[in-house]
C-alpha cells in the first residue's frame, strides 16, 4: 500500500512519481504550516500555491520575465483570456499545456460539498454593496445567481432567497422579513473585515446544518493573534475594525455605514432618497484556563431608509410599439430595520480529540415600514411625429406595517476524532415569538373610473390588513460522522449524518439522513470525485404560513394556516476537480457538478423585486436540475480570478399545470478577474460581469403563471485601485461600465383600451466611486 502525506491537515495519498519544475523530490518532507499559516492558506487557489512547497527560484526568475512583458503585449493577453473565458472548458482544458502537479485539497474539507471561497483582493474589489460577502457568493459560489445589484441576497439551483442558510461562527443568523426591494436591504449581517474563512454548499451539505433546502454560507470571524485594523471609505459608505489580543482575551471589533443615495439617484424615479445603515459587531474570546474557554459574538445593526419621490419617466416597449410610462409624484416613505444579536459559547476540551460546548444565542428583530404617496400618471405611445397618449390616471399607496420577531436558541455541541473518524453531535431547542401587524391599501383612478370599477361603492386596486401573533417551539438534534480511508487506490472520504426536527405550531417530526463519499485516485491526485444525496426538510418560519383571505367586498387579511407541512428537497449531487498548473507553476482547477433535485410540499410563491409572497399552503411539487462549472486560476501570478457557466431547468406543477419556477434560469455566466500592471504593481485592476437570463414574471391575478420574461440581467463592474503608500490603497470604481438597462421587477398599469401594461422598475445605471482602504 503506498504511503501517505498530510498536507494542510489531509492525508493525501502518494502515487505514481512525479516531478516538479524545481527539482525537489516530491517524496521529501516538507514543513507543516503553523495555525496563522493554515488560515490563511486555507482561503483558496492563491493559497494551494503559496503552500505546495512547488516554486523556487528558478520560478521566481519566470515570474519576474512575465512581468517584464511589455504592456502591448500585456493588454493582448488580457483580451485573449477573456476570449478564452468564452469557450467551453473542455476546449480551453485541451489548448492549455500542463505539467505534473502535486495537490493539496484545502479548497474542498474531504467528504463534503463545502467549497473554501478566497475573498479576492478583499475591500479593493469592486462591488457595488459595499465588499460584503454575499457579493463575492454571487461570482465564485457554485450554481449562484442574483439579478440585483442593489440586493445581497441570491438563488441558489432553482431556490428563493429564503432557503439559504447563513452561519457566522456556527451561529445561524437571519435577515429582515419585511424588506421588498433592495433599496431597503442596507447592511447584510457578515462583516467582511472581521471574515477569516468563507465556506459555501450549493446543495448536498452535511447534517450538521440546519433545515433549508438551497445551500449553507459558512462563515468563520478571526481571533486576533496581533493587533491589527483598518479602515475603508468611500461614496458608498466606510468602515473601520480592530483587533488584538492581551494574554487571555482577544477581540475584534467593527463599525460599518452605508449610504447608498448616490447610486440609488440613477434610478428612473427620481427624488430625495436618504438611505442610511450602520451597525456594529464584535466577536471576543476569552480562555480561563487551557481548557475552558468562553467566545462572545455581539451585533447592533439599524437601517434607515426615506424618501421623498418626485417624478419618473421610463420608456419601454418594442422596437415597434415603443412607450413611455411618466408619473409625477407626492408624499414620502420612512422605513426602519433594527436588529439585535447576541450569542455565547462556552467550550470544554477534553483533550485534542474531544471537546463539548454550550451555545446561547438571541435575536430581536423590528421592522417598520410606512408611506403615503400619491401620484398622476401618463402612458403615451412614442412613435411618429405627435405623442399618443394612452393612458392617464391617479393612484394613492398606503401602507403602515410592523413587524417584531424574537428568536432564543439554546444548544449542546460536541467533537470526538479518533481512529480516523470525527463525530459531531448537537441537541438544542428554539423558541420564537412574531408580531405581525399589516395595513395597506392601494386606490387607484384610470381613465376617471376607480380601478377594479364597481357602480354601488368604491373599491380599492389592493388592500391588506394581518393581526397575527405567533409562538412556537422547536427542537432539534444531529449525529454525523467524518471517516478518511487510505487504500492502493486512493483516499475515500465519507460523511454520513442524520438530522431531526420538531415543531410544536403544527405537531410535525422530521427526520433528514445526509451522506456524501469523496475519492482522490492514487495514480492521479490531480482529480477529485465525490458523489451526495440527502432529505433536505424547510419548515416554515413565518412568511410560508401567511394564507390572503378574500372577502365578498374584495378585502384582504392575513391568516396562518396551521395544517402547513414542511417542504422537502431530495439532493443528488455527483461532482469533481481536476487541479493543474501552468508552465510557469500558476495554480489553475476546474470544478464541475452535476445536480438534480427532487421538490416535494411545495408552497408556491411568487417575486415582488425581493420580496417573497407565498400562497400559504403545499400545493405544488416540482425539480430542479442542472449542470455548473467553475474555473480558478492565477492568470496572472498572486491574483486570484474565476469564470462560471450554469445551465439549469426549474420547474413546479400546481394543479397539474406545469410552469417556471420564479428563480428558473436557463443560464448564469460569472466572471471575477484580477489583473496587474506590468513593472508597476502598484496599480491592480478587477472586474466582475454577470450575464443570466431574465426570470419569469406574471400578471396580477395569475401570479402562478408564467407570462413572459424580464431582459436578460447583464452587468460589468470595474475597478482600479493605486498603493499610495504601503498598505494603504486609492480605488476609482465604475458601476454598470455599460449603462445596460436592467430590471428588478414590473409595475402594472391599465391604458385606454383597458390592457394591462407591464412598466418595467429598472435598476442602477453607470455610477463611478473613489474609495481609500487602509490596513496596519
Amino acid at each position: 500500500m503506498k504511503g501517505v502525506k498530510e498536507r494542510n491537515g489531509e492525508r493525501v495519498p502518494c502515487g505514481a512519481k512525479r516531478h516538479c519544475h524545481c527539482g525537489l523530490d516530491p517524496q521529501s518532507p516538507a514543513k507543516e504550516p503553523n495555525d496563522e499559516q493554515q488560515s490563511n492558506t486555507e482561503q483558496g487557489i492563491a493559497g494551494q500555491a503559496r503552500n505546495d512547497k512547488f516554486c523556487c527560484s528558478d520560478n521566481m526568475n519566470k515570474h519576474n520575465i512575465l512581468r517584464n512583458f511589455a504592456l502591448s503585449r500585456h493588454i493582448m493577453r488580457t483580451l485573449f483570456l477573456f476570449l478564452v473565458f468564452l469557450l467551453p472548458c473542455a476546449g480551453l482544458l485541451a489548448q492549455i499545456d500542463l505539467d505534473s502537479v502535486v495537490v493539496t485539497t484545502t479548497a474542498r474539507p474531504q467528504g463534503t460539498t463545502m467549497e473554501r471561497i478566497h475573498q479576492g483582493q478583499g475591500r479593493r474589489s469592486v462591488d457595488v454593496t459595499g465588499g460584503s460577502i454575499e457579493a463575492l457568493v454571487m461570482t465564485a459560489g457554485t450554481g449562484v445567481s442574483s439579478t440585483n445589484e442593489l440586493s445581497t441576497q441570491y438563488a441558489v439551483r432553482g431556490g428563493n432567497y429564503d432557503e439559504n442558510m447563513v452561519y457566522v461562527n456556527g451561529i445561524e443568523v437571519y435577515r429582515p422579513l419585511l424588506v421588498r426591494s433592495g433599496q431597503q436591504e442596507g447592511l447584510s449581517f457578515i462583516n467582511p473585515d472581521l471574515t477569516q474563512s468563507v465556506q459555501f454548499s450549493s446543495g448536498g451539505f452535511d447534517a450538521r446544518y440546519g433545515d433549508k433546502m438551497s445551500s449553507v454560507l459558512d462563515v468563520t470571524y478571526k481571533k486576533p493573534k496581533k493587533t491589527e485594523g483598518g479602515f475603508t471609505g468611500s461614496m458608498l459608505g466606510g468602515s473601520v475594525y480592530f483587533g488584538n489580543t492581551a494574554g487571555k482575551f482577544s477581540q475584534i471589533t467593527g463599525v460599518r455605514y452605508k449610504r447608498g443615495t448616490t447610486l440609488l439617484n440613477t434610478l428612473d424615479t427620481k427624488g430625495d432618497y436618504n438611505p442610511s445603515a450602520m451597525d456594529v459587531q464584535t466577536f471576543m474570546t476569552y480562555a480561563f484556563t487551557q481548557k475552558i474557554s468562553l467566545n462572545l459574538l455581539g451585533n447592533y445593526s439599524h437601517n434607515a431608509y426615506d424618501f421623498n419621490p418626485g417624478n419618473r419617466a421610463t420608456s419601454y416597449g418594442t422596437m415597434d410599439s415603443q412607450k413611455k410610462f411618466e408619473v409625477a409624484y407626492a408624499g414620502q416613505e420612512k422605513d426602519r430595520f433594527n436588529t439585535l444579536f447576541g450569542a455565547a459559547t462556552l467550550k470544554y476540551e477534553f483533550s485534542d480529540k474531544a471537546d463539548i460546548s454550550l451555545q446561547v444565542s438571541g435575536f430581536q428583530s423590528g421592522e417598520q415600514e410606512t408611506y403615503d404617496i400619491t401620484g398622476e400618471y401618463w402612458i403615451s405611445n412614442v412613435l411618429g411625429k405627435d405623442k399618443e397618449t394612452i393612458g392617464t390616471g391617479l393612484f394613492h399607496a398606503h401602507a403602515r406595517d410592523q413587524l417584531h420577531a424574537t428568536v432564543y436558541n439554546v444548544a449542546l455541541l460536541g467533537t470526538k476524532r479518533g481512529g480516523g473518524h470525527t463525530f459531531l453531535w448537537s441537541a438544542g431547542a428554539q423558541k420564537e415569538d412574531i408580531k405581525d401587524r399589516i395595513n395597506e391599501w392601494e386606490l387607484r383612478d384610470s381613465m376617471g373610473y376607480s380601478v377594479p370599477q364597481n357602480d354601488d361603492y368604491l373599491r380599492m386596486r389592493r388592500n391588506l390588513s394581518s393581526r397575527n401573533n405567533l409562538s412556537s417551539n422547536r427542537l432539534f438534534a444531529y449525529l454525523q460522522d467524518t471517516y478518511r480511508l487510505n487504500r492502493d487506490v486512493g483516499l475515500f472520504g465519507f460523511t454520513a449524518g442524520v438530522r431531526a426536527g420538531y415543531w410544536d405550531y403544527n405537531d410535525e417530526l422530521l427526520i433528514s439522513p445526509r451522506a456524501s463519499l469523496s475519492f482522490i485516485p492514487a495514480e492521479a491526485q490531480q482529480f477529485k470525485f465525490r458523489l451526495a444525496t440527502g432529505i433536505y426538510y424547510q419548515p416554515p418560519f413565518y412568511k410560508e404560513l401567511r394564507q390572503i383571505l378574500i372577502d365578498e367586498a374584495g378585502n384582504s387579511a392575513v391568516v396562518l394556516n396551521k395544517n402547513i407541512k414542511s417542504q422537502r428537497s431530495i439532493h443528488i449531487v455527483a461532482g469533481g476537480d481536476y487541479t493543474f498548473r501552468l508552465r510557469d507553476g500558476r495554480p489553475l482547477k476546474l470544478t464541475t457538478e452535476l445536480y438534480y433535485k427532487k421538490l416535494d410540499d411545495l408552497i408556491p410563491y411568487y417575486l415582488d423585486n425581493v420580496r417573497i409572497w407565498y400562497a400559504g399552503d403545499n400545493t405544488a411539487h416540482g425539480y430542479a436540475t442542472g449542470l455548473d462549472t467553475k474555473f480558478f486560476g492565477q492568470f496572472v501570478p498572486g491574483t486570484d480570478s474565476w469564470v462560471g457557466f450554469s445551465l439549469m431547468q426549474a420547474q413546479q406543477y400546481i394543479n397539474g399545470k406545469q410552469v417556471d419556477m420564479p428563480t428558473d434560469q436557463l443560464y448564469n455566466f460569472t466572471l471575477y478577474y484580477t489583473d496587474v500592471m506590468p513593472d508597476f504593481e502598484r496599480l491592480q485592476f478587477n472586474l466582475r460581469a454577470i450575464w443570466a437570463q431574465g426570470l419569469p414574471f406574471s400578471a396580477p391575478g395569475s401570479e402562478y403563471q408564467e407570462n413572459f420574461r424580464a431582459p436578460a440581467y447583464r452587468r460589468v463592474d470595474a475597478g482600479v485601485s493605486y498603493r499610495l503608500i504601503k498598505r494603504i490603497w486609492l480605488g476609482l470604481d465604475v458601476f454598470n461600465l455599460f449603462d445596460i438597462d436592467n430590471v428588478s421587477s414590473y409595475s402594472w398599469f391599465t391604458d385606454i383600451t383597458g390592457a394591462q401594461n407591464a412598466v418595467p422598475d429598472k435598476l442602477t445605471g453607470r455610477q463611478y466611486n473613489i474609495k481609500i482602504v487602509g490596513d496596519f
